[in-house]
């Protein structure tokens, strides 16, 4: 049966690549590159562990796993390429553009540097950085036309409607898809990671009650759970910015969305998922929405307080105390890379934090704050760019939902701010930028709506090298 599975998906996935590569090739579509993200990154991990398990070749996973960046680099190339007086261009870099160049450049400068891991690992590890800023980069080149920004938006509106679906299957027979998928094997035999846990995969996919946390066919919960929260704003826009003879698909999108959040158990999701509505709600000047999630929040404490049964009482009275084993796993290592970045200002090198692949186990320092991540790799500097990339990819997305007349790019825009401002809380307690999905798109769409502001304010063509 794996074996179906795996001819199914690979072979589609195969076929869709080669379409768009043709596209970027041939008819100097550089920009369908997002297409083949939207729907490959989701599954990813999935496709990864129906090869292994089908054919047990480590050579065809390979394959699958440098697929991505492959077709990232292909679109790049693709737009060096067709513009043939390329460097005729007036450079003309956005705050934006000179914050993430400052970022992906201090990297380049740490993976030369004779410290941190040793040089292949950080090699992979400035893999993780420098393809995101291609993905940022082919955004800021993107000419879409309306039709084509929709299908982007369709195909979001697909995967969230999917990952749902597939959280019921597993519901309802009681079992992750990652069990039937060899996800475990995958983990032990390519990433060097035993099975752990009760259900034979990690520790992440169950609660502290040992109930399931669901992952659809996202590599872990915590992906599923960021990664709906675009779902949940792509059909929010929709469905505030369209007819309302069209309410129905993008309330079951918000619907899929908020199930998602429930499956996936992820208790930093929730509060960020709050906090994007907040956001929103400040956006739209919604005030009835703010003063009733006042009253929400303080009815749910009043529950918490009163009537609430001992288990959950103690379970939310641990969490916010940070006394939960969850909850004191974060805070040491906070103060371990912390540590760390008081010790050595500057950082101590790449690949040295976080849970990307690259790092290794005996050398990672700290690892679940995204912050903290760079911060003990590139040091004080290196954790204020990244922090001053986000603020102001928010505060310009903002300003085109705002100033542009085209409702397509309003929608990105709208997206690109909401779900960068919701995913700042996951980022005190995950290593986000690893869960492809939500960062490379996301970042696309910054980069999209960073054109459309120098395109508004300049009146100059937005072509950006």
């Amino acid at each position: 049966m794996s074996i179906i599975f795996f001819l199914i998906l690979g072979g589609s996935f195969v076929v869709l690549t080669l379409i768009v590569l043709q596209q970027i090739f041939l008819k100097a579509k550089w920009e369908y590159s997002i297409y083949f993200l939207l729907l490959y990154l989701p599954i990813y991990i999935t496709i990864l562990s129906l090869t292994l398990q089908a054919t047990n070749s480590i050579l065809l996973v390979k394959f699958f796993q440098i697929l991505k960046e492959l077709v990232v680099v292909c679109s790049v190339l693709g737009f060096l390429v067709y513009q043939k007086n390329v460097l005729e261009y007036p450079f003309r870099l956005h705050l934006v553009d000179k914050l993430f160049l400052a970022f992906v450049g201090l990297a380049m400068l740490y993976l030369f540097l004779p410290i941190g891991a040793p040089f292949l690992n950080k090699a992979l590890y400035m893999k993780s950085i420098l393809i995101p800023g291609f993905v940022y980069f082919i955004g800021r080149n993107t000419n879409f036309s309306d039709l084509e920004v929709n299908r982007v938006f369709q195909l979001i509106f697909f995967v969230t409607i999917a990952a749902f679906v597939v959280n019921i299957f597993e519901k309802s027979i009681d079992t992750h898809l990652q069990s039937l998928t060899g996800y475990a094997n995958y983990n032990a035999v390519i990433s060097d990671i035993e099975p752990a846990g009760h259900f034979g995969l990690t520790w992440t996919f169950e609660t502290q009650a040992v109930t399931k946390r669901l992952a659809s066919f996202y590599a872990d919960p915590l992906e599923l759970a960021s990664s709906v929260l675009m779902g949940f704003s792509a059909g929010l826009i929709w469905f505030l910015t369209s007819k309302r003879e069209k309410w129905f698909l993008y309330t079951v999108v918000m619907f899929c969305a908020m199930m998602g959040l429930f499956f996936s158990a992820s208790r930093a999701a929730f509060a960020a998922f709050f906090l994007m509505v907040f956001f929103i709600a400040l956006i739209f000047k919604l005030n009835k929405l703010i003063v009733s999630g006042v009253l929400l929040a303080v009815c749910f404490s009043a529950y918490i307080l009163f009537f609430a049964t001992d288990d959950l009482y103690y379970y939310v009275l641990d969490t916010l105390t940070f006394e939960n084993t969850s909850s004191m796993g974060h805070v040491i290592e906070w103060l371990l890379a912390l540590d760390s970045m008081v010790a050595n200002p500057l950082g101590i090198g790449l690949a040295m934090s976080g849970n990307f692949g690259s790092v290794e186990d005996e050398l990672r320092i700290g690892g679940e704050n995204q912050f903290l991540i760079f911060g003990v790799q590139l040091g004080w500097i290196g954790m204020l760019l990244y922090i001053l990339l986000l603020a102001y990819s928010i505060r310009y997305s903002l300003k085109v939902f705002n100033q542009t007349p085209n409702t397509m790019t309003a929608r990105i825009a709208f997206v690109a701010a909401t779900v960068k401002f919701g995913l700042l809380l996951p980022l005190f307690t995950a290593n986000v930028e690893i869960y492809t999905y939500v960062s490379w798109v996301t970042w696309w769409m910054v980069g999209y709506s960073i054109r459309e502001y120098q395109a508004l304010n300049t009146h100059q063509p937005t072509l950006a090298i």
